[in-house]
């Protein structure tokens, strides 16, 4: 521990000395980028967005698959990732991204399998935050990769949303969206129902989601509260177990509910809120058989949080976060366990064009010794035009209740021995802004200590939880944006990765499935009669072939209130695997219309 404490501070004062007060001598903060992010933060380190504006007014499947033209690796196990996928950043492990709701942690005690179900609709959605490692360590553990924010929409207007597609396969779904605000008092409610056939055998699925958004005005501020339910019934081949060909069938129900309060008293912030979320889950390996595993899990996180600019001291916060997981479950058991989290953070211009981002937290866990997580940033302003980074910052993640107690099946075993994992991540980067063009570039390095994963030393034994000492991830980012002209745009990205991890003479079930090689490019097409795009997308995992996918979508105005659309997926009809031994679809091909008055 006092290696890892000198290793911080001697990076954070390294970093203070490369950027002295010397340079430059007008304009403070007003030149930074304005994006306002959870708890009401501007962060100094590039963040990732994608705005309702897109992936609403362009056919997605899902608001999760608008991630796709973002830096996330979406590993999904159906398609149109429209029932379950895991996200990875940065290299990381599917277990090792926080989810975010709002800026509040929503992530699944259970298994991160289960983070991408959240159950709102692409109505409910306003935006897609990407939050690389250094951003995201205030938020506290999971957070070894990054964290993916949803940011719900406010009800803020009178409309009315009806919208009907359908595509091959037996693809049908069906979304009604109601909002309205009296006074001040918003509320919206939407219902969305979908349901597939399949592209393969044991593929189909039908989900039913059901949202309530309400936003009551206040003097100071306004008080919000968020309802959502989601239920999904699916094939499951080889979700769990990929190659072994089995039959399987998940049934899922998600129960959330989000409060509330956004106060500003004389510049003082003050944002008590609170999350409850109830996951079930009922899982047959082989759906022929009667025996099956049921689970049910909840999570309590009651938090505050103080913001208030202090003379000399900067954009100054402070929080107290509570946390409460339980598990019933007829293969993990019963379990319990609490956390208590106390975190600061501020954002301090040093200098005329030199800016600090500090935060820092403590989570004391059950089970687990305390842990502190953070990280510090600084951003020097060239110019106007051009922006250095640089940020160092340490995270952790504590083991889920199935990687801890999962019981014996024959296939896989959990370990109640298991400890946290620990990170350290350093990263340096150059932004070029102008009018229309933006470009960016991030070198990375993390240094990842007693991750976690499924591992076994030889084919005829199960997979189990264990702890390997240690792995080494270098990895660059590279971002381009280009407003060619008022009718045409690109946005593109690229993240290479190169992780090397402590074997110890194990087989391991995830950790080579990160993508060596992510590339995404989109380009738009704002027409007259609508909005169009064709995008690209290229991934490379370790050991394996890469792939290249061609997706176009459509929107065809017919007038005010009214739009056809038209959305092909994998044009080129590639066969590929997110998860090796899991087949992803080949061409699909949907169409729809949107009623919105």
């Amino acid at each position: 521990m006092q290696k890892i404490k000198r290793r911080v501070l001697f990076f954070s004062v390294v970093m203070l000395g490369l950027f002295s007060p010397a340079f430059g001598e007008d304009n403070p903060a007003s030149r930074l980028e304005k994006i306002v992010v959870a708890k009401n933060r501007k962060f100094l380190l590039e963040q990732y967005s994608l705005d309702s504006a897109d992936f609403v007014s362009l056919p997605y499947n899902s608001f999760i698959e608008g991630l796709s033209v973002l830096p996330v690796d979406l590993q999904s196990r159906s398609p149109h990732n429209a029932i379950q996928t895991d996200f990875s950043l940065r290299g990381s492990n599917f277990q090792d991204v926080l989810i975010l709701l709002n800026g509040e942690r929503i992530n699944d005690p259970q298994t991160a399998h289960f983070n991408s179900d959240i159950p709102f609709t692409s109505a409910d959605i306003s935006r897609l935050q990407v939050l690389p490692a250094a951003s995201s360590s205030m938020f506290g553990p999971d957070a070894i990769g990054g964290a993916i924010n949803f940011v719900i929409r406010k009800p803020d207007e009178k409309k009315y949303i009806l919208e009907l597609s359908g595509g091959q396969y037996g693809t049908f779904s069906q979304l009604l969206s109601v909002s309205d605000k009296i006074r001040d008092l918003g509320v919206r409610l939407s219902v969305e129902n979908a349901q597939s056939g399949g592209f393969h055998e044991d593929t189909d699925y039908k989900k039913f989601t059901a949202s309530l958004v309400s936003s009551l005005g206040l003097p100071l501020g306004s008080l919000d509260l968020n309802i959502g339910y989601q239920k999904k019934d699916f094939g499951a081949y080889d979700f769990y177990t990929p190659g072994l060909g089995y039959p399987s069938k998940e049934w899922t129900r998600t129960y959330l509910l989000d409060t509330g309060l956004n106060l500003d008293k004389e510049g003082l912030v003050i944002k008590p809120n609170f999350i409850w979320r109830r996951h079930f889950d009922k899982f047959a390996l082989d759906k022929n058989q009667p025996i099956s595993n049921s689970h049910r899990n909840d999570t309590y996180t009651p938090s505050i949080y103080f913001q208030k600019d202090i003379l000399h001291m900067g954009k100054a916060g402070f929080g107290l976060e509570y946390g409460n997981e339980r598990i019933t479950s007829t293969s993990i058991g019963r379990h319990t366990r609490e956390h208590r989290s106390i975190f600061i953070d501020d954002t301090l211009a040093l200098a005329p064009q030199i800016y600090s981002d500090l935060s820092f937290r403590l989570d004391d866990y059950a089970g687990f010794n305390n842990v502190y997580t953070g990280a510090i940033a600084l951003r020097y302003e060239i110019n106007p035009s051009n922006f250095l980074h640089c940020a160092v910052s340490r995270n952790m993640r504590v083991p889920s209740f199935t990687e801890l107690y999962y019981g014996y099946d024959g296939v896989t075993k959990g370990n109640p021995d298991l400890s946290a994992e620990k990170s350290l991540n350093y990263e340096i980067g150059y932004e070029m802004k102008k009018e229309k063009l933006f470009s960016g570039l991030t070198v990375f390095l993390r240094r990842e200590d007693d991750f976690i994963d499924w591992v076994r030393t030889d084919t005829s034994q199960p997979w189990q939880s264990q702890n390997i000492p240690g792995a080494d991830v270098f990895g660059i980012e590279a971002k381009f944006e280009w407003e060619i002209n008022r009718i045409t745009s690109v946005n593109s990205n690229y993240t290479y990765i190169n992780k090397s991890a402590d074997k110890a003479g194990y087989l391991f079930k995830y950790g080579p499935n990160y993508s060596r090689h992510l590339w995404n490019s989109e380009f738009k097409f704002k027409l007259p009669f609508g909005f169009q795009s064709v995008g690209f997308t290229y991934k490379q995992k370790p050991g394996r072939s890469g792939w290249f996918l061609l997706n176009v979508r459509a929107n065809f105005n017919l007038n005010k209130n009214m739009s056809l659309f038209l959305s092909g997926t994998n044009l080129l009809n590639v066969g590929y695997q997110e998860i090796e031994g899991i087949p992803q679809p080949g061409r699909w091909i949907d169409s729809g219309f949107k009623l919105e008055w």
